[in-house]
């Protein structure tokens, strides 16, 4: 394919080759539209299509360059509302590849200024690729977070240690508030082992499960309430037949005694953007990742 001037390439991500037969329902070629694999609703002036090169076909669509770089890009790149639906529209081309077989995701605004570089990109990699799509052939992403509400906590468990049978001495009010904030520290003190005991459980709980379990970065923003505090963020890299065992031990920590005000909330299938390979030369560009 040929780009104009103002024409760059958009790269949503990489599959097997032989799978653009299957999933498009016609024989692989070097390029080529593919209806029948997009046509699940996506509205765009230049529909995604494959490429091939050798065993590993690149999922992308013509932009216009100037919508990504220089200033305006850098204006759309800062809009919500420019920024959103495309976000969106990355997943959703990357999830309906997902139906038929292995992924390797590209970061959100990841361009190519020609069908050349591109092709030369993906000879350079494809081997390590090839081999990626390999280890996550039949395996999906999954992410569990955890969230703490502490001040909940800390007030259940000082009325448990309140609880007992009234004291007959008569202390000082100041001591009465020295002892509460001794009270306070052996909370704060018993809730982290708790925590930490609690969250270990269930990661020697899921190990046996996953193929790779990586810890993924805690955001305040992704907080979804003021009250609670992520305190856990794990990528799991599940084989299809481990997810509805997983999700049962989600359920079984939720329901198990951790500490008053924890909880476990889990979200996928995803693409599996946390197991990527570094592919060196790749575009670089800030990532933009749909909440998991």
């Amino acid at each position: 394919m040929k780009t104009n001037s103002h024409d760059a390439l958009y790269v949503y991500g990489f599959t097997k080759a032989a799978l653009v037969a299957e999933a498009a329902g016609t024989a692989a070629t070097e390029t080529g539209d593919s209806p029948g694999l997009f046509g699940g609703g996506l509205e765009e002036p230049h529909p995604p299509f494959f490429r091939r090169s050798g065993n590993v076909a690149a999922v992308l669509s013509q932009v216009e360059q100037t919508e990504f770089c220089g200033s305006t890009g850098e204006k759309n790149l800062r809009d919500l509302a420019w920024l959103a639906p495309r976000v969106c529209r990355h997943e959703a081309v990357l999830e309906e590849v997902m139906r038929f077989g292995a992924v390797l995701p590209a970061r959100f605004g990841t361009l190519f200024s020609s069908t050349a570089s591109l092709e030369d990109f993906m000879r350079q990699h494809g081997a390590v690729m090839g081999r990626f799509l390999e280890r996550v052939r039949g395996r999906q992403e999954w992410a569990v977070k955890g969230f703490f509400d502490q001040a909940r906590a800390e007030t259940q468990w000082l009325a448990r240690r309140h609880s007992g049978p009234p004291s007959l001495s008569i202390i000082s009010p100041g001591l009465a508030y020295l002892q509460e904030q001794n009270l306070r520290l052996q909370a704060r003190d018993a809730l982290d082992d708790q925590l930490a005991r609690a969250c270990g459980h269930l990661l020697h709980e899921l190990n046996p499960l996953a193929s790779k379990i990586v810890p993924r970065r805690i955001r305040a923003r992704e907080t979804p309430d003021a009250t609670r505090e992520m305190v856990l963020h794990w990528a799991l890299l599940l084989p299809s037949a481990a997810v509805s065992g997983f999700r049962g031990r989600i359920e079984h920590a939720n329901a198990e005694q951790n500490p008053d005000g924890l909880c476990f909330e889990v979200s996928g299938p995803w693409p599996p953007y946390s197991f990527c390979p570094v592919l060196e030369d790749e575009p670089v560009r800030e990532p933009v990742l749909l909440e998991k």
